[in-house]
């Protein structure tokens, strides 16, 4: 236990501050992308020096005159004020209506189930004891998934072919079943993608990142076949490893060949019985699993609230382990930098102040903000300048951003020392193969600015995808739609309420050869079924213009306009 402690010490942290890759101001053009020149300074090669390590029982606080704090005291201020919720502006008949209407599902799945059972039996039998052995599901648990989910499940899991760009190929299926079964036409559609999670573009088969992936299987074959401590541990998995280190400016990283395991397995390896997570109410399932697997006491916090997670974290420090009151081990607070299903940030400024206060460990998910925020990429630090050494694990996907697969572990060198020896993800886990770490390298080498041929494509990226984010949001809301999520954000949901509405609205897009993903309860709060649009770099002016228009259209058939007589929503106003 003592080294799983010191894995995670404060005082690993180094003195130097981060300089990594400076984002330089440069003349734009018309569209808002940077004209001519490198804009990039070269990064550090080497790690600062490590501080004397320090206990790390929680009780004691570690406060480092070495650390500088990097959040502003305008950044802290502005977060500390309450904002509305954008559901308060909602007309009490729309929520109303939203529950009678499941109300009425409910209902009438019920009376199909009872009707049924009495005149087709036979269609139930999977649900009744069979030979002395209960039923693996009541008609009650899988009354959702039989009488709700499946009358709309056309709109879920569409078959593509080919990379999900910009566009996708969306293989055509029908169902003569009620969605029972589904068969294929034959038919090919080419629709705009507004579904995958593409920020920056990369998911591409040909340009200079599949050269790079095809030049390395040449070199390096295909996969080691073999787990990082045995016979997986590659050159180019170490070169790669290091990149993602300067990348997010931490001291050493740690890849993982899946994404969701990053969390899932190396959380258990952070923490255990006798610790406690404090984590946030909307947390990705993934950081649930992890958390379940660690054995730890775990405390949820509303989302985003800075001041209740300062309430949990008073009343968990001064109360102690529950029974024995005896102190935590460890106490960590686990937060996403974007919230993808909601589009919202991170309130780390306020978490960070917290943290100096209380002397908690910090574990930020970055999955959906690597990549897409910042001014040069680094996500959600980059995004509120916050020196990321004052983010004690920093989590992240190559899925999103980087058009590849897997995830990483960033943080101190103590601490990715302890989890390549401790942590399931490195010792059992197969290593990345070559293809995705060749993928993951040259598209991380662009954003860097280190691939001297395409030095400013990465610049180019990220202010693409920023601009795009933008002017899709405002749009929407200038036409009177309900959005949430904060201003350049790449993932923009649209509120639906109706379960009615839900289907209908993906049905509508895919008549328009747009392909869009829709989210109802349980990923959501039943009266907040929404519309997720994805937005990335690799999506044209012309792209946005046509999909805004069909969406402006099916908005008016489904009568999605709530807001249309209000000019500029408040929660844009800040651009």
């Amino acid at each position: 236990m003592f080294a799983q402690q010191t894995a995670m010490g404060k005082g690993q942290r180094a003195v130097q501050a981060f300089r990594s890759t400076e984002f330089i101001e440069k003349p734009r053009d018309q569209e808002g992308l940077v004209l001519g020149g490198n804009p990039f300074k070269d990064a550090p090669s080497t790690s600062a020096s490590l501080l004397s390590k320090k206990s790390t029982v929680l009780s004691e606080k570690s406060a480092s005159p070495a650390v500088v704090p990097t959040v502003s005291k305008e950044v802290i201020e502005a977060g500390l004020k309450d904002e509305p919720s954008e559901l308060e502006s909602v007309p009490t008949f729309i929520l109303v209506t939203t529950y009678l209407s499941f109300l009425m599902l409910i209902l009438f799945a019920h009376a199909r189930d009872f009707v049924g059972k009495l005149v087709n039996p036979e269609q139930y039998v999977q649900l009744r004891e069979q030979n002395g052995y209960a039923p693996m599901v009541s008609d009650f648990e899988s009354l959702w998934t039989r009488r709700l989910y499946g009358r709309i499940r056309d709109c879920f899991n569409r078959p593509i072919t080919g990379v999900a760009g910009g566009r996708v190929n969306l293989l055509e299926r029908v169902s003569h079943d009620f969605n029972t079964t589904f068969e294929f036409t034959g038919r090919i559609r080419n629709v705009l993608n507004l579904a995958s999670y593409n920020y920056l573009g990369f998911a591409q088969s040909h340009g200079p990142c599949a050269d790079k992936v095809e030049e390395a299987m040449r070199e390096h074959g295909i996969t080691q076949a073999s787990s990082r401590v045995e016979a997986g541990r590659s050159k180019l998995l170490v070169e790669t490893e290091d990149m993602v280190a300067r990348f997010m400016g931490t001291e050493s990283a740690l890849i993982v060949s899946m994404g969701y395991a990053t969390n899932a397995l190396n959380i258990p390896s952070l923490v255990s019985k006798g610790c406690l997570i404090i984590s946030d109410e909307l947390n990705h399932s993934s950081l649930v699993s992890g958390a379940r697997l660690s054995g730890a006491a775990i405390r949820v916090f509303r989302h985003n609230n800075a001041r209740d997670l300062e309430k949990q974290l008073r009343h968990s420090i001064s109360q102690g382990q529950p029974r024995t009151h005896r102190p935590w081990k460890k106490i960590i607070v686990v937060v996403e930098g974007l919230y993808s299903m909601e589009g919202e940030f991170c309130k780390l400024p306020e978490i960070i102040e917290l943290r100096r206060k209380y002397g908690f460990y910090l574990f930020v998910d970055e999955a959906h903000s690597v990549g897409a925020l910042g001014k040069r990429g680094r996500g959600i630090c980059d995004h509120f300048n916050v020196d990321p050494r004052e983010v004690d694990i920093l989590m992240g996907t190559f899925t999103k951003s980087f058009g590849a697969a897997g995830g990483y572990i960033a943080g101190s060198k103590a601490l990715i020392d302890y989890l390549r020896l401790h942590s399931h993800s490195a010792v059992y886990a197969e290593a990345m193969s070559v293809p995705v770490l060749a993928q993951v390298s040259s598209s991380m080498r662009m954003i860097m600015g280190e691939d001297r041929e395409h030095a400013l494509e990465g610049q180019q990226r990220l202010d693409q995808l920023a601009l795009n984010s933008r002017y899709f949001a405002r749009r929407l809301a200038e036409m009177g739609f309900m959005t949430m999520g904060d201003p350049g954000s790449p993932v923009i949901p649209l509120l639906l309420f109706s379960p009615a509405k839900i289907p209908a609205f993906s049905r509508e897009c895919l008549k328009r050869n747009i392909a869009v993903v829709v989210v109802s309860y349980p990923a959501t709060p039943i009266i907040t079924g929404r519309v997720r649009f994805c937005i990335s770099a690799s999506h044209t002016r012309e792209d946005l213009d046509h999909a805004l228009e069909q969406i402006s259209d099916i908005g008016d058939l489904l009568m999605l306009k709530f807001h249309k007589d209000k000019v500029q929503p408040q929660h844009l106003k800040a651009e």
